[in-house]
């Protein structure tokens, strides 16, 4: 996977920085999302976005190996202070940002010097495993829940100061913050970002946002765009925005739901075929790949030790390796869709959360799935009502050291991922059970709340 063009990067991005000098845009953020889930950056004067689109910006690897809390552990492949990347922009992707007048945003591709594609670049995995869907004749459409709890800024106490009083899906929350989800969902058009709904969530103080499926690379940038969006708003109402997997450890925590949907063409293979719920046999078999994988999949879509926090039986987090229609206990849920509608029919994984890598999680989905397309699986029966009361389906890791067990013993991930990205997220992965070893939930939960 070999750079573009960077002639012809260098000279669409000296257009687009023309563009953005004209609007005031006075520096460009270059994003990417590291192990630990923690989104980092390198920023270039817009005068300076056509030199990184054709050299590059340097970046040390190191924090591919950077713990929740900026600490750091070493991999076989990935430590200490030598080496260096280069990060270049994603010029299709680049966004104005509406809330934080004066700046712009695009998500960044990291190569190595020489030019070649760094090993452990998450947003390269992701584009090769959508490639590798291609391949199949297969398209993918992804979309991110994203959930998360709004507290009151620099409140003192034991814990949150929650934003709104009103009652779980309430309206009430609604009238409470009208302005600031109003202004959530300006800023989101502005950079046209299609919202499908915004609504208070179960939790205090906790909304979530839908936006409409895309691609899975778009889908993973779209996850860090609206993730930033929401931030920068709430900084500016005097309001923290909490998007770790728990703001208290005995509530219902922030959930980052994975849907999905599987195309030929323009046919969903989610309908109109005589597998279960009208599931095509491909379809069936994608997802019986996924719920297969999903014990090890949690090392990547529930990759902290506060995921096993919200993880909980009879909390709607997808605790158990089964699915169902409409179960929202279960850890893969599918929705048939209508006779009026049957393009809408998905899945969606909800064991996921806010602390995973987004192109880590979208790439591995798909992994998993093509591996069941390829056995030619099928899905066990369905499940109905909760599995914590009926015991018909085996529970999903408890603890990041279990899932990290499955994750090691996983031939398929260590190939898909290869050995220095396998590696980097196993080593990141044990340091974070370390770092919280024989550490309260309380105290867990208030270190992470606010990291991702």
């Amino acid at each position: 996977m070999e750079r573009p063009d960077r002639e012809r990067e260098e000279s669409a991005a000296r257009q687009a920085a023309a563009q953005l000098t004209a609007q005031g845009v006075h520096g460009v953020a270059l994003a990417w999302v590291d192990n630990a889930g923690i989104s980092r950056v390198k920023t270039v004067p817009t005068n300076r976005l056509a030199h990184a689109a054709r050299w590059g910006v340097g970046m040390s690897p190191c924090f591919d190996v950077f713990l929740v809390d900026d600490s750091s552990v070493t991999s076989p492949h990935i430590g200490g202070p030598d080496g260096d990347l280069r990060l270049f922009p994603d010029l299709d992707r680049l966004t104005m940002l509406a809330a934080r007048p004066g700046w712009a945003w695009a998500p960044a591709d990291r190569y190595e010097q020489h030019g070649g594609p760094y090993a452990a670049c998450q947003r390269l995995f992701a584009r090769r495993a959508t490639e590798a869907a291609a391949a199949r004749g297969l398209r993918l459409r992804m979309g991110f829940e994203t959930e998360w709890v709004v507290a009151r800024a620099g409140a003192e106490g034991p814990g949150p100061a929650y934003a709104c009083s009103g009652p779980a899906y309430g309206m009430a929350r609604v009238t409470e913050l009208s302005g600031y989800l109003g202004d959530i969902l300006d800023a989101l058009a502005a950079q046209r970002v299609d919202v499908l709904q915004i609504h208070p969530e179960y939790s205090p103080g906790q909304f979530e946002v839908s936006v409409a499926a895309t691609d899975p690379v778009g889908a993973a940038d779209l996850a860090m765009l609206v993730r930033e969006t929401i931030r920068a708003v709430s900084l500016t109402h005097g309001l923290d925005a909490f998007f770790g997997p728990v703001v208290e450890p005995d509530g219902v925590g922030n959930g980052a739901h994975l849907h999905l949907s599987l195309w030929e063409d323009d046919r969903s293979l989610c309908s109109g075929g005589d597998g279960p719920y009208g599931m095509t046999r491909e379809c069936e078999a994608f997802l019986a790949g996924i719920l297969a994988e999903l014990p090890a999949l949690l090392a990547l879509g529930a990759p902290s030790p506060a995921s096993y926090l919200r993880l909980a039986p009879s909390r709607w987090a997808g605790a158990f390796q089964c699915w169902g229609l409409e179960n929202r206990e279960a850890a893969l849920r599918f929705i048939a869709g209508s006779p009026d509608a049957p393009g809408a029919a998905n899945a969606e994984v909800k064991c996921f959360d806010p602390a995973a890598n987004p192109y880590l999680a979208v790439g591995a989905v798909i992994t998993a799935g093509l591996a069941g397309l390829d056995a030619g699986l099928a899905l066990p029966p369905p499940v109905n009502g909760d599995p914590a009361a009926t015991g018909v389906a085996p529970r999903l890791p408890a603890s990041l050291g279990e899932a990290v067990e499955h994750f090691e013993r996983s031939g398929l991930l260590r190939d898909a991922l290869g050995d220095v990205l396998f590696e980097a997220v196993v080593a990141v992965r044990k340091g974070e059970v370390k770092l919280f070893d024989g550490v309260p939930p309380e105290e867990i939960a208030a270190a992470t709340r606010g990291r991702y």
